[in-house]
């Protein structure tokens, strides 16, 4: 699905946008990552709570494709099978999402961001990258952060294949930042020169989305 195929504002759409007008959620309290585990406004949950644009495509991994664009040096168009053939890693992380819920001790298996960085090769001037999915949605991320060393792009939680409700085939888990971040249903990663907004970051929504700074909506 095309980016201009993105479904109208859902209730949903609506609702994250006015919170992101109104500072909801919002404490005014700062913590350290080393010293709290627990960001500023973040409540603990057992399950894995389901939130997208109103869409869930339907992508295979017959008909999966990651295409690596833009500022690379080595430019990847990946079928299952290539994908599969990355190095695959695996990683137990927490995931913090903007709607105040976290869930501790994921464990996720995929290829890890800087190995497909080894291969793509960005081009010095690549400073983010702007992360498409199938169901038209987009979220940016400086390089520094999608480079992350726990960073990765995920198609199994908890050693079984992620669900179609929480990306599958392949979705993208950048930890230390908020979940928003991590686009399932990846379809294609742009490296570009300059950072812009997305989806959310359009709406509203922090430009890089610290949990621990509380970076939930934008400055502006």
């Amino acid at each position: 699905m095309s980016e201009d195929a993105l479904p109208p504002d859902t209730k949903l759409t609506t609702t994250k946008q006015r919170w992101a007008e109104e500072g909801r959620f919002l404490t005014g309290r700062i913590a350290r990552p080393d010293a709290e585990r627990l960001p500023p406004g973040q409540h603990l949950v057992r399950d894995w709570p389901v939130l997208d644009l109103g869409l869930q495509p339907v992508v295979t991994r017959e008909s999966f494709r990651l295409d690596v664009t833009g500022a690379v040096e080595n430019a990847l168009s990946l079928d299952w099978a290539a994908f599969s053939a990355l190095p695959q890693s695996r990683s137990l992380s927490d995931i913090h999402c903007v709607t105040t819920w976290s869930r501790y001790d994921n464990t996720w298996e995929g290829v890890l961001t800087r190995d497909l960085l080894d291969v793509a090769r960005p081009a010095p001037h690549a400073a983010a990258v702007m992360l498409h999915s199938y169901d038209g949605y987009t979220t940016n991320l400086l390089l520094a952060d999608f480079a992350s060393e726990d960073a990765l792009i995920a198609h199994s939680w908890e050693g079984r294949p992620l669900t179609q409700e929480h990306g599958a085939p392949a979705r993208l888990v950048v930890p230390h930042l908020y979940f928003w971040k991590s686009a399932k249903w990846i379809k294609a990663i742009e490296f570009i020169a300059r950072d812009k907004a997305g989806f959310w970051e359009e709406r509203g929504y922090h430009m890089r989305g610290d949990p621990w700074g509380e970076q939930r909506y934008s400055d502006d």
